[in-house]
């Protein structure tokens, strides 16, 4: 149906997610009727984007240093690491302006079904950083899904013979949601809800 430069643009597209078909046809179209400019220049900020950002040293959050701002953000709590599934996961959590610790980014959740064990995503690196007796609570901010309930669990067999607290957030996300999708009154009571895993 479509000359095979196009339908190969729209095949681009649709492997995104959250992009059907239709509109993976009006992102190809609108694509098409820019001007070859405006279509180099996008292609050079995907490039960019991709060769520049990376995940930081410490937490694991997408950075395009070594280590992201709130890593090297000497006004955060450091006795204070909230782990969460995703980067997107960071920015929602922000936006409530009501946490000031660090973060931990698990890339991921465990999910057997799926062939995901706990050396697919980042707990390595969470362990590690317990190492020097500075951290004094993890929050365990994953989404209320299965998998998620079950990294939380195994993380806090994990960690608490360290003797560190390990909280879950508390009520205010709906069973199977995600944080991305959540509002900043919703976090901020799953924050202060949190509880004792």
């Amino acid at each position: 149906m479509y000359i095979a430069p196009l339908a190969q643009l729209i095949e681009s597209f649709e492997r995104m997610p959250g992009i059907g078909h239709k509109s993976a046809v009006r992102l190809a179209f609108h694509v098409l009727n820019q001007s070859e400019e405006a279509v180099e220049n996008f292609a050079d900020i995907l490039l960019t984007a991709k060769k520049s950002i990376h995940c930081c040293q410490i937490c694991q959050d997408l950075t395009n240093t070594e280590i992201c701002r709130l890593c090297s953000s000497p006004e955060r709590d450091s006795s204070t690491i909230c782990v969460v599934e995703a980067p997107k996961d960071v920015l929602a959590m922000e936006k409530t302006h009501e946490y000031k610790g660090l973060y931990h980014v698990l890339h991921g959740v465990i999910s057997p079904m799926d062939g995901i064990g706990a050396d697919e995503i980042k707990v390595k690196e969470l362990l590690a950083r317990l190492s020097d007796n500075t951290v004094r609570e993890i929050i365990v901010a994953t989404g209320s899904t299965v998998e998620g309930e079950a990294t939380a669990l195994y993380l806090a067999r994990l960690i608490k013979p360290m003797g560190i607290r390990v909280t879950r957030i508390g009520s205010g996300l709906p069973v199977g949601a995600d944080l991305e999708y959540a509002d900043e009154v919703t976090l901020i009571r799953a924050l202060e809800g949190r509880r004792e895993i």
